[in-house]
């Protein structure tokens, strides 16, 4: 059943009857954009495909006339298993309504049309120095203070299980389908949403809007070098302040999952007291301690969540992403967290 805020978000964005294929993006972006801007001449745009997602086909377009930069997004295929695309639109309209993501000027039927955040997109490497990890505790801090409508209860385990019931018994791809065998089954997932569950429901964490991806690729630094901004809200929802603290650590690993570069309980702790000094809260050693505490055990909550996620996608996406692989790194560290917390 769909929720009336969605409902309304999608009334109030215009719809293109449109189709974006894989295949001929620039083709028929540029035919939306005719679409959209009818005022636009085709001989005015510069296209440019970005590849840094491994969910979505992106692509930037300016116009050179009138220096204006948009985004087309066609989604990902059969994403809608895994995404919440009216909840997604939703988000989008709440945040352009407070300043906090850029306009957007339409939908169509596989896709978005949006604005573009000018700026610098963060590294792994560089999203935990001393000039990046300060502005995005800060506005990370932000965002959990945002009110989004609709329900506002924690969607964590209500989507974990939606896609546990969406990971195939087999795989179309031979290699993916030795990898699945030989590190998962149905079985041992389940159990382990379980035990998760349990787990989680011991630590004090707040439930607040968290954007849930906040890897390096969704973080995208002001030209003055004083702020940043979150991109791509596919995965926003109401959930736990520890998921999106941990998460965003997890992060630091970039898709080749190097969790050396996990930052140290020092650094940590210098984040959370940036993150609880913007929302005038107690940030105390105490209070800091408490916090470190709480966002070890997310760790766990965030390679599960994506590694549930590599599976899925690794059944029904043509993204050039070996997400099986990527599934069984992200596992192969939920399990050594696992036994680093609880032996």
């Amino acid at each position: 059943m769909t929720n009336p805020s969605d409902a309304l978000a999608e009334t109030q964005v215009p719809f293109i009857a449109h189709t974006v294929r894989r295949d001929y993006l620039f083709e028929d972006s540029r035919q939306l954009l005719a679409k959209v801007f009818p005022e636009w001449n085709a001989d005015e745009l510069a296209f440019k495909e970005c590849k840094d997602g491994i969910t979505n086909n992106l692509v930037q377009c300016t116009n050179r006339r009138t220096d204006l930069t948009v985004l087309i997004r066609a989604y990902g295929n059969h994403t809608e298993v895994i995404i919440d695309r009216s909840q997604e639109l939703t988000n989008m309209k709440r945040l352009a309504d407070l300043g906090m993501c850029p306009p957007l000027y339409a939908r169509f039927n596989n896709g978005l049309v949006y604005g573009f955040i000018p700026g610098t997109v963060a590294t792994p490497e560089e999203m935990g120095n001393d000039e990046w990890a300060p502005l995005i505790a800060r506005q990370l801090a932000v965002w959990s203070q945002v009110s989004v409508p609709g329900d506002r209860q924690l969607g964590l385990f209500s989507s974990l299980r939606q896609w546990l019931s969406d990971v195939p018994q087999d795989y179309a791809n031979a290699r993916a389908n030795r990898i699945f065998h030989a590190h998962f089954s149905a079985a041992m997932l389940a159990q382990e949403l379980q035990e998760l569950e349990r787990m989680l429901g011991t630590v004090d964490s707040p439930v607040v809007f968290a954007h849930n991806d906040l890897l390096s690729g969704n973080i995208v630094m002001s030209e003055a070098r004083d702020r940043v901004s979150f991109i791509d809200y596919e995965y926003a929802m109401y959930n736990y302040r520890g998921f999106d603290i941990a998460n965003h650590f997890n992060e630091y690993a970039g898709f080749e999952c190097d969790y050396s570069r996990y930052p140290s309980k020092e650094r940590q702790l210098r984040w959370f007291k940036a993150y609880l000094t913007q929302l005038q809260q107690d940030a105390s050693a105490e209070a800091l301690e408490l916090m470190y505490a709480e966002v070890q055990v997310f760790r766990l909550a965030s390679h599960y969540y994506w590694g549930v996620w590599g599976l899925v996608q690794a059944s029904i996406s043509e993204i050039d992403f070996d997400y099986m692989d990527y599934a069984r790194m992200r596992f192969d560290e939920y399990f050594r967290i696992k036994q680093q917390l609880f032996g």
